[in-house]
This record gives C-alpha cells, sequence and structure tokens, in this order.
C-alpha cells in the first residue's frame, strides 16, 4: 500500500467564532500523486465549507494502519523486528512504521501491543509518538463499485 499525506490549507472556524487559515495533514492511500490529490480532494470537500487548497503532498512509509474508530488521534509506532542471522549469530533488526489510532499514548501503546499478539515476530517498540494527522482515508473498494 502507498500512503501520501496531503496538507490542505482553508479557512477554519475557531471556537470563538474568528476565521483563522489553518493547514492541516491527512493520509490517503492511493497508487500515485495524482490519484492521491484527486482523492483528497473528494474526501474532504462535504466537510470543509469555502475554498481549500492542497498545498503539498509527500509519501508517507507506513507497513500498516491499526484503526480504533473510539480513538481521535493517529499515533506513529516505530517497531524493531527482530531476527536471528543463522550464518553470523547476530541479531538483526529491520524498522517497520505503524499507524495507530488511540486518544492517548498510553492507549496507542496497548492497542499496538494487543494488535501485535497475532504476529510470531520477535519486535521491541522503539518509539511511539502524536502526530498532526487529522484523518485517514484507506482506499475502499465498494464506493468505486
Amino acid at each position: 500500500m502507498n500512503y501520501f499525506e496531503c496538507k490542505i490549507s482553508y479557512e477554519k472556524t475557531m471556537e470563538n467564532g474568528k476565521e483563522k487559515k489553518v493547514s492541516e495533514p491527512y493520509l490517503v492511500d492511493a497508487l500515485s500523486f495524482t490519484e492521491a490529490e484527486s482523492r483528497i480532494i473528494e474526501e474532504v470537500k462535504p466537510f470543509i465549507s469555502g475554498e481549500f487548497e492542497v498545498k503539498s503532498i509527500r509519501k508517507y512509509k507506513l507497513a500498516e494502519i491499526v484503526f480504533d474508530e473510539s480513538g481521535d488521534r493517529f499515533f506513529k509506532c516505530k517497531l524493531n523486528f527482530i531476527t536471528l542471522d543463522e550464518k553470523s549469530g547476530n541479531e538483526k533488526k529491520t524498522a517497520t512504521n505503524i499507524l495507530v489510532q488511540a486518544t492517548t499514548l498510553d492507549e496507542a501503546k496497548v492497542t499496538l501491543v494487543n494488535h501485535m499478539k497475532s504476529t510470531m515476530c520477535d519486535y521491541s517498540i522503539e518509539k511511539i509518538e502524536e502526530t498532526k494527522i487529522m484523518d485517514v482515508f484507506p482506499f475502499n473498494l465498494a464506493k468505486n463499485v
């Protein structure tokens, strides 16, 4: 899967009623930059009143996303999968990133550990950090049928 971080710039109505220019990142699953731009425009159009602009699009390296609809934030988790090189006997670490939807950092860690229980791999959690990502729009075949 190819994920792209798309930054959208628009005038947002703040809690005090004033308009403020904001730039917010979203993730979309797409095959190309062109498809990512098209998809993000379609996804955010119903939620943003007025004009908006796609400010930037960049590849976002992820192995997978763990969704939890009760969470309102996204946390980027860096894991190291640990394998043993049979010839040298040395441990080899392979880094991978997983995005976890949760409400708090602690909740993200619990969700990640629960998700990883189904794997047979040895791993260590190197880092978990909150992202600024507002929402994730994975590719959904049902929309295109």
